[in-house]
């Protein structure tokens, strides 16, 4: 639809509102999306490079070709594609650092021609450790990006394995690891021998990440009183503590509390369920 077409039948219209409503619909159409964040910094890098006259001369090719790859680094790309985003930023940089490291190559070799080997070494060699110098920290920098993301990925792998075998659950709340009720005797706070297999897993991992905070959390089923199982419960999760306090772990990391049987996650009403009920969990919070 033109303009034209929308004030048509608009009695009295008058050149005023013709342009304002011309002007709002080319401010509509001059609207553009954003251009991928990093973006800026390769074109400024290459604009950098195009004001170089020596640059133009000696890697004029090169730079064609880089700007081309800025062009497209440019583009503005869906929320959910910032990876292909930020491989094209990459690309266009190494673009960008290919034309400079070439324009400075040939450059020196029109010194070279110019200057005389023998009479200009030592500035060629200066020229020449500059160039090194500037593409080592340009590799550098590189390198230190990939390898902080290496590590982020490695140790996400790790944090992933060790969450695998302590065999804990990822909740809102953080990693939560029941301990069934075979680590107690019936009506006993006491650990029984043997059966700390989890608790060394659980420990290991403790000491892994030492700034993680630690809720253990007692449970039983509803045979006997409220009072009778409230302490029960409180007991075992305090016994939890005291296994975890005697392998090393700061006791300032570690929260108890028992809760009886009013936080069930079965039926009481058979056997299996109860056993189920009887528990302490190991709250691991999540980082803050």
């Amino acid at each position: 639809m033109n303009i034209q077409s929308l004030l048509k039948g608009v009695p009295g219209k008058k050149t005023g509102t013709a342009l304002l409503l011309s002007s709002a619909l080319l401010t509509g159409c001059a609207m553009t999306p954003t251009s991928p964040d990093g973006s800026e910094d390769v074109r400024a890098k290459l604009t950098g490079l195009q004001q170089n006259p020596d640059m133009m001369t000696h890697a004029r090719i090169e730079l064609r070709d880089a700007e081309a790859a800025v062009q497209l680094a440019e583009q503005p790309l869906a929320s959910d594609e910032a990876a292909l985003a930020a491989h094209r930023i990459y690309m266009a940089d190494r673009m960008v650092e290919i034309a400079r490291a070439k324009g400075e190559t040939r450059l020196m070799e029109a010194d070279r021609v110019l200057l005389g080997e023998e009479r200009d070494a030592a500035r060629l060699a200066a020229r020449t450790r500059e160039a090194d110098q500037a593409h080592a920290d340009a590799t550098s920098a590189r390198t230190s990006q990939a390898d902080a993301a290496a590590l982020s990925a490695r140790e996400a792998a790790e944090l992933q394995r060790q969450i695998d075998m302590l065999e804990a659950e990822a909740t809102e709340r953080g990693l939560v690891l029941t301990l069934g009720d075979v680590l107690f005797a019936t009506g006993s706070a006491q650990i029984q021998g043997g059966t700390n297999q989890n608790l060394e897993k659980l420990v290991n991992f403790l000491n892994q990440y030492p700034d993680r905070q630690v809720l253990i959390e007692g449970h039983t089923d509803n045979v006997g009183s409220a009072l009778f199982n409230q302490n029960l419960s409180r007991q075992r999760a305090e016994s939890v503590r005291q296994f975890l306090t005697d392998h090393g772990i700061d006791n300032r990391r570690l929260s108890v509390s028992g809760y009886g049987f009013e936080r069930p996650v079965a039926n009481n009403d058979n056997a299996t369920g109860r056993q189920q009920n009887r528990r302490v969990e190991v709250v691991i919070e999540n980082r803050e």
